[in-house]
Formats: structure tokens, sequence, C-alpha cells
């Protein structure tokens, strides 16, 4: 695969990078990145791998855009009111590249419908607001092989996860949480709040640990960082990491499962 001239213009400020190079923008542009979840985390996450040079997305969100929606999810505005957030993220798509590839799904992720949902593609990018939508999705990330990036966020406070279950020494997001929380019934940002600009930092955190995910083994700057969760605290402002161990007894991952 070669990069046009339109396209070695358009991305020569990654090019340039030492890291990157040609190569990784080659390799980016062969990629399929699935988004689960395009709200106030993936908002930020599809504009910067947009800008990235990602060629595939799938984008999954059964929810309509709400004026609520406005204050964090930077991709939509008035005009999207009313209309489904995944049509709405193809058409904001189509208008900063259509040399993109899209595939739309409005169906709310469960563990029926999972695996179908991201089959093929290289990467998902979770960021709902559920653990049992989470839950289904590592789930079907360990079944299927793929990478999952795991990006919450609440009031102040956020994360961002990468997780590699499907292979023998890694954890799954299972393995962080636990099956306590196959269920909907986590705070939500109606409840609790959520500050914009935080959505944004979470948002562009995960974009570029995708990147990193994506470029493993064809530039220097793909570090996976698996089984490394990164917590952000707004109001210190900092970050910290812990590193989550896979656990032998998971059920999502582990050697019963």
């Amino acid at each position: 695969m070669n990069l046009s001239p339109a396209r070695l213009d358009r991305f020569a400020r990654h090019i340039v990078l030492p890291e990157i190079g040609g190569a990784g923008q080659v390799t980016l542009a062969r990629k399929h990145v699935a988004l689960v979840g395009i709200g106030g985390i993936g908002s930020p996450v599809l504009q910067y791998l947009a800008a990235a040079g990602i060629g595939q997305f799938t984008l999954i969100d059964d929810d309509t855009v709400d004026v609520r929606n406005l204050q964090r999810q930077t991709i939509f505005t008035g005009r999207d009111i009313g209309h489904g957030k995944a049509t709405s993220a193809r058409r904001w798509l189509a208008n900063f590249d259509d040399a993109l590839e899209v595939t739309l799904s409005d169906r709310r992720i469960e563990a029926g419908n999972a695996q179908a949902a991201i089959a093929g593609v290289d990467l998902v990018l979770d960021g709902t607001d559920n653990f049992a939508t989470r839950l289904a999705v590592s789930d079907a990330c360990v079944a299927q092989g793929i990478p999952l990036l795991s990006a919450a966020i609440g009031r102040f406070q956020g994360q961002v996860g990468a997780f590699a279950g499907h292979l023998p020494d890694q954890p799954c997001y299972r393995c962080f949480v636990g099956d306590a929380f196959d269920a909907e019934d986590c705070d939500t940002c109606a409840e609790d709040g959520v500050l914009g600009a935080m959505a944004g930092w979470v948002g562009s955190l995960a974009a570029m640990q995708a990147v990193r995910v994506l470029l493993v083994g064809a530039a220097t700057f793909g570090d996976p960082q698996w089984g490394r969760l990164h917590l952000m605290d707004g109001l210190k402002p900092g970050m910290r990491t812990l590193t989550i161990a896979k656990d032998p007894a998971c059920s999502g991952c582990g050697a019963t499962a």
C-alpha cells in the first residue's frame, strides 16, 4: 500500500516523527478500529484517530443526540439533536476526511451480539457508561483475539487501560473489575456530573494509547502497555498508573473461561 501525494502531505507532521515515520503511517491507514460508544470519550477519540489516518472505523452506539450531550460530546452540534449518534458521527467523518471507510451499528451491545459487532477489527475502544456493556465487549474481545482499550470518566476522574486477555500472560478487563458488575448498575454522568474538558483529556489519552497499540511491530512508538491502567485526576491535577495482573480464575480469560 502506498500513500498518495495528497495523503503524504496531510500526514506530513506524523511522518517526520522518527517514532512513526512513513511505515507507521501506512500501518495506520490499514487499520480498522471499532468505537463502542460515541459520547464524551468517543468524540475526541474519533476526532484524533481520524486525524491520525486510521483507515477504517466501525461506529457502535444505539443512542440519539440530546442537547445535554453538547457540553462534552464535541463532534455533535445543535443540528444533530434527535438524530442517531452513529449516523451523526459518520456525517462528521465524511466532512472531515471522505477517504475513510465507515461501518455503522445502532444496536445496543450485549453478550449475544458483541462478537459479531467487532469481528474483523484490529482494536476495540470502549467508552461506554455501564459495566454490563463493558464486560460484554471485553469477553467478545478475548474470544475474537482483539486487543481492547477501555476508557471511563466520572466527575473529575478518568481512567484508560489497555487489555489483551486473549494473550496467555495478559489480563482482560474482567480481571480488573470481576464478575460482580454484570449489570447496568453503575453511576452515570446524569447523576454525578462530568467536566467537559475532563472527557477531552481522557479521550485524548485513549487516542494516544490506541496509536501505540496499532503501531506495535511497525514503529518504535508501539509499546502497547498491556495491563497498565492510567488513573487521571482533574482536581489535583495529576495521573498515576497501576498494573493489573491476570486472574487465573477469571471467567473471561482464565484457564476455565
